[in-house]
């Protein structure tokens, strides 16, 4: 009968204990002391303990700086009294007349002087025995091999010393002259009539620099004096900005730096010109030419402050004559075509109203208008300038000193540029009811292609031709209609 028969379940014999090889240092450090057999003895062994290796000593230095004193059996824990006893204090060993920082845990730190060691003692040498010149050449302390040596050296010191000072002598000598020869002066060059120096010296006296203050703006102009009263030319552009504000100053700058206060006589948006009025004596008057005498190639000056640079003078040439130019004079109620003279003399803003020069001294122009790479105010000059014909001018400017404003003809129409690749136009968009066109007959579609004696390129060309002629003006207008060749006699109007 089996052992799970009987009742009981079978039970695993012990398995053999495999013990692994002990380290005989460890044995000797860990094991059991002789005598011993199992985890404690019963009684006390006399057997002699086993003899224990010791830590080594401490260094000299450790035992010196920590260790006690030899010549004292006071624990380092507790301080001796001020008898030499060191029975237990009632107060903590680093209170009372004894106190010592360095066992208070609450003891603060802090940072003491450097550790300094005593310097090191050098031996010093005794100074040596000095040789006179009499022991150096005569006592034989001296080789006389390394005499002749040293009688060298001074030699070529001497020679090279002496080379350099003659060559030094001889560089500075050639750098001055005791007779020094200073060529003259030249006299002055004669400039003859008609130069650009002659032209600028009689005109600039006739420009001034206008600067208009409105409000905490400012901006700045050209204008020349056209009158011997004061009345002054310049554009409409210029002085516009004033003239719709209350409470705006008007200031011209004369070459000379002579400020006065100017009032605005008259403008006319519609051919951007106005005349202002200065109270000076005697001021100099510009003399005014014509475009009649003006060729494509002529030289001319453009005279004024540009970027407020007073009696500033540019050279150009005349580049083209009747160019129409609508000028896009933002900021004003400008709204001109001017039959345009192109310069490339550099004009820039502040130019504006200042006058076009030919090459007698003549104003042929009034300068208004350039064609730049930027937006007009940071873009500068580029060889294309406009002036207002001074021919336009003069009659406008005339009509503004006599009555304060101007009237124009009107033809009544509105009307966009054209080409039919032969032929280039003005078509009429609109005619104004009872307008001159309207009398005459043109009617919308209609393709102007002349007035008067004047070839019609564009809407702007045409806008021009009216404006030059006056109201009541009786112009033949020849136009395309339905591509038949037509022409009709308008009536121009007044505006």
């Amino acid at each position: 009968m089996t052992e799970w028969e009987s009742g009981e379940p079978p039970r695993l014999g012990p398995r053999p204990l495999e013990r692994p090889a002990v380290d005989p240092r460890s044995e000797a450090v860990f094991g059991r002391p002789d005598g011993v057999d199992g985890a404690f003895a019963a009684t006390r062994s006399r057997t002699p303990a086993r003899a224990t290796s010791s830590a080594p000593p401490p260094p000299a230095a450790l035992a010196s700086a920590f260790g006690r004193p030899e010549d004292t059996t006071v624990d380092l824990q507790r301080p001796p009294s001020t008898n030499g006893s060191t029975a237990p204090r009632p107060e903590p060993l680093w209170a009372g007349d004894t106190a010592d920082p360095w066992r208070d845990p609450e003891s603060t730190v802090g940072l003491g002087p450097p550790a300094t060691t005593a310097p090191e003692s050098t031996p010093t040498r005794d100074e040596g025995a000095r040789l006179s010149v009499r022991d150096v050449l005569f006592g034989r302390r001296v080789h006389p091999r390394a005499l002749a040596v040293l009688a060298l050296l001074a030699l070529a010191v001497g020679a090279l010393g002496g080379l350099v000072g003659r060559y030094t002598a001889e560089g500075a000598a050639s750098l001055t002259t005791p007779d020094p020869t200073i060529a003259e002066a030249v006299a002055a060059k004669e400039r003859p009539a008609g130069s650009v120096a002659d032209i600028a010296a009689r005109t600039v006296p006739a420009v001034v620099s206008i600067e208009i203050r409105v409000g905490e703006e400012a901006g700045t102009g050209s204008g020349v004096v056209i009158d011997p009263a004061g009345y002054i030319l310049t554009n409409n552009h210029v002085i516009a900005p004033a003239a719709e504000a209350s409470g705006a100053q008007v200031e011209t700058v004369f070459h000379d730096g002579t400020r006065s206060a100017a009032q605005i006589v008259g403008r006319d948006p519609k051919t951007d010109l106005a005349v202002i009025k200065v109270e000076v004596a005697n001021p100099v008057v510009a003399s005014l030419g014509t475009v009649a005498d003006l060729a494509v190639g002529d030289g001319v000056l453009a005279i004024g402050s540009p970027l407020g640079l007073v009696g500033t003078v540019t050279d150009g040439i005349v580049s083209a004559l009747d160019r129409p130019v609508r000028l896009d004079a933002a900021g004003t109620d400008s709204n001109a075509v001017i039959d345009a003279i192109q310069t490339d003399a550099a004009i820039n803003p502040g130019n504006s109203g200042g006058p076009l020069v030919d090459a007698t001294g003549a104003v042929v122009g009034i300068n208004t208008a350039i064609r730049s790479l930027g937006d007009g105010e940071s873009g500068g000059s580029i060889g294309l300038g406009f002036a207002i014909p001074i021919d336009d001018a003069r009659g406008i400017a005339e009509e503004l000193i006599r009555t304060g404003k101007v009237v124009h003809a009107e033809i009544g129409i509105n009307a966009r540029s054209v080409s039919d690749s032969t032929t280039d136009g003005a078509q009429v968009q609109n005619v104004q009811q009872g307008g001159a066109a309207a009398l005459a007959g043109v009617v919308e579609g209609d393709v102007i292609v002349r007035v008067g004696e004047r070839s019609i390129a564009g809407a702007d060309e045409l806008v021009v031709a009216v404006r030059e002629r006056n109201p009541g003006d009786v112009v033949p207008v020849e136009l395309i209609r339905e591509g038949r060749p037509l022409t009709v006699s308008v009536t121009l109007t007044s505006d």
